[in-house]
């Protein structure tokens, strides 16, 4: 099956949404996700993007390494942690490489969950630079921390947009 959007409006219209109806995101919705983030671009096809799905038990070791941001945690019914692995080996220029990767895997999976009327959310808390809570998130020691992808079905309205930066304060044609 072909699935048609604009591809504009669906990047203009997805949000930050950080109010969630309480039902988790389906395990085959997720799987879903995961396949499409699998089209991001990366260098020498190496798919460095790890996405791991919280669960209930995870989520409890999350909160208790890290007590002060366990209400953030809350916030969605569904949690993914994001990482990026590289080749054992691997030099300064491909871990970035793969970093960046998986960075548009992660924004692959929020803008398909809007696309599916799911909404969701990017955060990268400290927790994921602390042995404890990479460990508690499923993200061993020779894989980057990208970050938290929070993901459910909204509660509430659409949000309007915001004010974005006018062209001349990014870009720049050189000669």
């Amino acid at each position: 099956m072909i699935e048609t959007v604009d591809l504009f409006e669906a990047i203009r219209g997805r949000r930050t949404v950080k109010a969630f109806l309480p039902e988790p995101v389906e395990r085959a919705t997720l799987e879903r996700l995961f396949r499409l983030a699998t089209w991001a671009p990366n260098h020498h096809l190496t798919n460095p993007w790890r996405f791991r799905v919280i669960g209930p038990q995870a989520l409890e070791r999350m909160k208790e390494a890290d007590p002060a941001g366990a209400a953030k945690l809350d916030r969605a019914p569904t949690l993914v942690s994001v990482a990026a692995a590289s080749a054992p080996g691997a030099d300064e220029t491909v871990r970035r490489e793969d970093l960046l990767a998986t960075a548009a895997a992660a924004y692959i999976v929020l803008l398909g969950a809007h696309g599916i009327g799911l909404a969701g959310y990017w955060r990268t808390p400290a927790l994921l630079r602390e042995p404890v809570g990479r460990a508690a998130a499923g993200i061993p020691d020779d894989e980057q921390a990208v970050g938290l992808l929070y993901l459910g079905r909204p509660a509430g309205g659409p949000k309007p947009a915001p004010e974005r930066a006018p062209l001349g304060d990014i870009v720049t044609f050189l000669d």
